[in-house]
């Protein structure tokens, strides 16, 4: 096997080993493999308008930005979802290894999420829809 071959992907797709190598660069580029937690924020449009989701995901990238430039703070990953199942009450959103679920994620809401939670690690506990710890 040479530069060019084939690896087989979980989707049954023949994947290039250069291309695979690419993606792995990318992902360390990233920081996977340094992530202490990662949040998953349902953007709708089921849950929320896509007004509501866009504009919750782009505070989402501040803030976490914001919470990742402090000294001595834990890094924290962000990835945007389609759809996180629950469809009421969104945006809504799941804090690993926590697991914490959280719903209603209005402005205010993500807000003391970004404080509370992610920032100083106490759930935001009239927010909470569900726990799923991973840890």
């Amino acid at each position: 096997m040479g530069a060019s071959a084939k690896i087989e992907g979980m989707t049954g797709q023949a994947r290039d080993s250069n291309a695979l190598a690419e993606a792995a660069e990318e992902a360390a580029r990233v920081g996977v493999g340094g992530y202490d937690r990662h949040v998953f924020l349902c953007i709708g449009p089921d849950c929320c308008t896509p007004e509501e989701g866009a504009a919750a995901w782009s505070r989402l990238k501040s803030g976490v930005a914001e919470l990742n430039k402090r000294d001595g703070s834990s890094h924290i990953a962000r990835t945007k979802v389609g759809c996180l199942r629950i469809c009421r009450l969104g945006p809504t959103a799941v804090v690993y290894p926590e697991g914490t679920w959280y719903g209603g994620l209005d402005p205010a809401g993500l807000e003391r999420v970004l404080r509370d939670d992610l920032g100083g690690g106490q759930r935001v506990k009239d927010l909470v829809i569900g726990e799923n710890p991973l840890l």
